[in-house]
């Protein structure tokens, strides 16, 4: 995003999110403001999770913190002060890994803190992971076709379609961030995700689809900065999964595209894939 368009983004999510967001900070209740729903949004949690299964939690945007049946937790480009993010809660105590799929302030997010907090390493692109200063034993810089294992996922770096910079310094230029990605995850005795990033659809997404055999995709469906639904739709097509998880859409004015809207274009291809819209901060299991 360029900076002026930043800056209407960055001033809009400050209308929404508040002072959380303007400090960088988990989104806790302050003290004496307890959110009331959160007991209720813990257990909703714990409810959703089965034993032996792969679980996911969205933050919304393209946040997401996933569980696997072995034991990894992993977190994809944590943005956790996003304006969807859910309300009251805090931040995963332990994670093996963070993926960050480019430089823009939306998907990079927190990861630096939560980096700090939890010793996970940080795979992204060899450019920004360098950009973001981290300690050599953290930072995994690699590009696509890059794979790493992690506990029971094995993680493939894979090509995306859009353009990558890092602002360290709001009052500095932006810096190159290398070549976008999206990430394959093959979990062993469990499902294979796809989270494509920040793309458009692309006719590469058919290798993918031979090459992985992904069932489940996360897709961005907002439009404007990324895939609106019909397209998601023919990226659904080309990638041949059986579930669709929406994500980057509503957390701006301008992501104005919307799951049904989805649903009713896949419908129109006739296509059997099934459109999961998840609630921010309830685990699900898949």
């Amino acid at each position: 995003m360029g900076n002026k368009l930043k800056a209407v983004v960055v001033g809009a999510v400050l209308g929404v999110a508040g002072a959380a967001f303007a400090q960088g900070t988990p989104t806790t209740p302050a003290a004496g403001k307890a959110d009331a729903k959160a007991p209720a949004k813990a257990a909703a949690g714990k409810a959703a999770a089965t034993a032996g299964k792969t679980e996911v939690t969205w933050w919304g945007h393209a946040a997401f913190v996933l569980k696997t049946p072995g034991g990894a937790t992993i977190a994809i480009d944590p943005w956790f002060t996003n304006p969807k993010a859910p309300q009251g809660a805090t931040w995963p105590e332990a994670v093996d890994a963070i993926l960050v799929s480019h430089g823009h302030f939306d998907h990079v997010g927190e990861t630096k803190a939560l980096a700090q907090k939890t010793s996970a390493k940080v795979y992204g692109s060899f450019e920004l992971v360098n950009l973001l200063g981290l300690p050599e034993a953290q930072g995994v810089g690699a590009n696509a076709g890059g794979t790493f294992t992690v506990k029971d996922a094995t993680i493939h770096l894979v090509e995306a379609v859009h353009s990558s910079s890092y602002q360290a310094d709001p009052k500095a230029p932006s810096q190159y961030a290398g070549a976008p990605l999206g990430f394959v995850i093959e979990i062993a005795n469990g499902p294979t995700l796809y989270h494509a990033g920040d793309t458009g659809a692309f006719q590469s997404m058919a290798l993918i689809a031979e090459q992985f055999k992904p069932t489940v995709a996360l897709l961005p469906i907002g439009g404007h900065f990324v895939m609106d639904p019909p397209q998601a739709a023919v990226a659904a097509k080309l990638l041949k999964v059986k579930t669709v998880v929406p994500m980057h859409y509503g957390t701006f004015p301008a992501l104005a595209g919307t799951p049904d809207a989805l649903t009713t274009e896949l419908k129109k291809t006739r296509a059997t894939t099934k459109v999961l819209a998840l609630e921010p901060g309830k685990a699900t299991a898949l």
